[in-house]
């Protein structure tokens, strides 16, 4: 598996999590203060949704991943302040894959 997978990864999980975020507060205000409009915002996130579905998929393949782990991640695209957690332990286990080794085991918390 290439770097640019996982870059490319990385760099959409961010963007569609802060977008989501925008999306989110637009929708407070929209429907807790009735003010402003969320048709551009939504659309915005919709379109980088889809980009980061596709990357997901294709890091996911490249992975080797389980489909629940894949439904996992891609599940954290749709939740606010989800992907700022599931995006750095996806990370670490593909950079391990990417330096040739085995993933990373998870932490068990606490």
């Amino acid at each position: 598996m290439k770097a640019n997978v996982l870059t490319r990864y990385r760099v959409m999980a961010y963007i569609t999590a802060v977008w989501l975020l925008v999306f989110t507060g637009a929708i407070v205000l929209k429907y807790g203060f009735d003010t402003g409009d969320t048709m551009l915002i939504s659309q915005i996130h919709g379109v980088l949704f889809i980009v980061y579905v596709i990357f997901a998929f294709d890091l996911g393949s490249k992975a080797k991943w389980p489909f629940g782990k894949l439904l996992w991640v891609l599940a954290a695209g749709c939740i606010p302040f989800a992907s700022f957690f599931v995006e750095p332990k996806v990370s670490r286990e593909a950079r391990a894959l990417i330096e040739g080794g085995t993933p990373a085991p998870a932490r068990a918390e606490a």
